[in-house]
């Protein structure tokens, strides 16, 4: 096995991608910690040509693919809703994109991890976000103090195809719009105009009512300590305008609602 120092330093960003892909954190912080016990036991190995990002994230998908049911769909042929039926889909297409665009693997390389060429890897890609796209538009509030990077924000999701109810620079004004307005999706910022705190904001708002939240910070890492209740969506600012598209796609691809509070 690689130098553990090597591989602790993906760790953080593995777990993104596996909460994202799971759409749980709990659910996606269990399949690393398997595939971990995997390695330490010598039950699989990174392969020393992929090195050790890449065949790390190879190692997690061969350790829990098949026991996860992450390789396959079920049920898509008795889908009815639009959400139904993407629940149904092979999932690989779901994996390539969240490689290629949140994580930011070149497509030879999420072929290396997945098993496929990198043609293949980048067909997947673009027909997981077209799908997604297509079928789960939303009304969404943004939480963002700085304008510029706030209107941004709000661009990229009408082009996405959903609807931008307001912005709000405040953790007052988020739970004020949220109130008024009950949001199908959050993008939140985590240090807010009136040093106040975009999770606080997210916070009182979900003790009102169930809603994805996609957070949008310049220290992921910070929120991911495994010391407190950690978002499962995290993009690193400044942002690529693709990995916010893909992770927004997630968001709303895994949200089951619940009872509101």
């Amino acid at each position: 096995m690689p130098d553990r120092s090597k591989l602790a330093a993906h760790l953080p960003f593995l777990r993104r991608y596996s909460r994202a892909l799971t759409g749980s954190q709990e659910t996606g912080d269990a399949y690393v910690r398997t595939a971990l016990e995997a390695l330490v036991s010598g039950g699989s190995q990174i392969d020393p040509e992929l090195g050790p990002r890449v065949g790390l994230y190879r190692v997690y998908h061969q350790v829990i693919g098949a026991a996860a049911g992450l390789d396959r769909g079920e049920g898509a042929a008795l889908a009815e809703t639009p959400e139904e039926r993407l629940r149904g889909l092979s999932p690989a297409p779901r994996q390539a994109l969240l490689l290629s665009v949140v994580e930011g693997f070149t497509f030879s390389q999420v072929g290396q991890i997945l098993g496929v060429t990198a043609v293949e890897a980048e067909k997947f890609a673009q027909d997981a976000q077209s799908e997604i796209e297509r079928d789960l538009a939303t009304d969404v509030l943004v939480i963002e103090d700085e304008a510029i990077i706030a209107m941004d924000i709000a661009d990229l999701t009408e082009e996405l195809g959903h609807r931008v109810l307001a912005i709000a620079r405040t953790r007052t004004e988020a739970l004020e719009e949220a109130k008024r307005r009950r949001p199908g999706l959050v993008l939140a910022d985590i240090q807010l105009a009136d040093d106040s705190l975009g999770t606080d904001a997210v916070s009182d708002i979900l003790k009102l009512f169930d809603v994805p939240v996609v957070f949008v910070t310049a220290f992921p890492e910070r929120l991911l300590t495994g010391e407190r209740l950690e978002p499962t969506y995290l993009v690193t600012k400044p942002f690529d305008r693709v990995a916010l598209k893909a992770t927004i796609a997630q968001a709303l691809f895994f949200h089951r609602p619940r009872i509101a509070a």
